[in-house]
């Protein structure tokens, strides 16, 4: 990575003059309840659905132990992305993304919009991806998104798509306890993700020469339905808290993942509960991984309130829109800088 320049300092906001809460942080849920049970406990199950809504109406976010996915698996793909990361710009450059295909690797100095020290590296849970053509509303056509192949490491391709499969089932289970959680039928989100667009990603935040000036990321919101995000021993992850307004530091807690609600959660609960400002801070002697797994549904799917959450008292607060649409216009700011503000579920807010 080269020096800061002025540009990309400019192009930060600058770390708010927040102050960060070294403390417990996020809640802490284990779902061991919904596992290694002939009979099921009801009462666990109510009480693990009872914590997940909390968290997700206070935090937005929150970290999961006893999740069933082996170890053995992260293992594996971390040792592959320090691999994959380690080779010459020139060898990541051979898979890198671009305005025809938006997945694969990029870093801050091969994007139009320089604002983050971080270099990437994604993937597609289905290849092919179907996605519309264009943003026209009147425009049904669609286009196939495929994955790229590194050649290294070895099997890195099949050690994804093993991950993949894993993050595929956990988001199952969670969407269910989510939708419990908001008093709907269990797999009430189910039919939303029959032809998925989900992607995972792999985040590589280098030691970073001026840490005070940048960001490894900067504040955002997700856009799908939920984040599954593994870190490493590095913290560097920052969640704003919805009442204090404060930036809260998440700290590592080994084999555990960290769940935020996205986007389309807070949509489909009619803002029930909230998706939550985060950030990524940089480290000046460490660098760090992240392995993010964004939850999203098929192209098709018309993204609006669930009508069991509407009524008289409580009218849907969001127009619907096209899923596809609102993705392939969100993938495009990454490559490319636009005189108008990137589109956010607010837009289709009903006033």
């Amino acid at each position: 990575m080269g020096e800061l320049d002025l540009a990309f300092v400019q192009e930060q906001e600058h770390r708010p003059k927040l102050s960060i809460i070294e403390a417990e942080g996020i809640p802490e849920i284990d779902l061991s309840p919904i596992f290694h049970h002939e009979v099921q406990d009801q009462s666990a199950i109510d009480s693990l659905v009872k914590k997940i809504g909390s968290a997700c109406k206070e935090w937005g976010f929150f970290q999961v132990t006893n999740h069933e996915v082996p170890l053995s698996i992260r293992q594996r793909l971390d040792e592959a992305a320090r691999l994959f990361f380690a080779q010459s710009l020139e060898e990541k450059m051979k898979v890198a993304r671009d305005e025809i295909t938006p997945i694969g690797y990029f870093d801050k100095e091969h994007t139009k919009n320089v604002r983050n020290w971080i270099e990437v590296f994604d993937f597609f849970a289905r290849d092919p991806t179907l996605v519309p053509l264009n943003c026209d509303e009147n425009d049904d056509q669609v286009i196939q998104w495929s994955n790229p192949s590194p050649k290294y490491p070895p099997k890195f391709r099949n050690i994804i798509e093993e991950y993949i499969k894993e993050m595929e089932n956990l988001a199952s289970k969670l969407l269910e306890l989510i939708a419990l959680s908001l008093g709907l039928e269990a797999m009430r989100f189910e039919e939303f993700f029959k032809d998925t667009t989900s992607v995972f990603r792999i985040n590589h935040y280098p030691p970073c020469p001026s840490p005070e000036l940048a960001l490894g990321m900067g504040r955002h919101k997700d856009a799908g339905a939920l984040t599954i995000l593994a870190q490493d021993e590095v913290a560097g992850l920052e969640v704003k808290h919805q009442i204090s307004q404060e930036w809260v530091l998440v700290k590592p807690t080994p084999n555990a993942f960290i769940i935020n609600v996205g986007d389309l959660t807070q949509v489909w609960s009619n803002d029930e509960y909230e998706s939550v400002e985060h950030r990524v801070i940089v480290n000046f002697e460490k660098e760090r991984f992240s392995i993010a797994f964004g939850v999203f549904p098929a192209h098709y799917i018309e993204v609006k309130p669930l009508d069991e959450l509407i009524n008289d008292e409580n009218p849907p607060k969001y127009k619907p829109f096209n899923w596809g649409k609102f993705l392939i216009n969100k993938k495009s700011d990454t490559l490319k800088k636009k005189n108008v503000e990137n589109i956010q579920i607010h837009h289709f807010k009903i006033a």
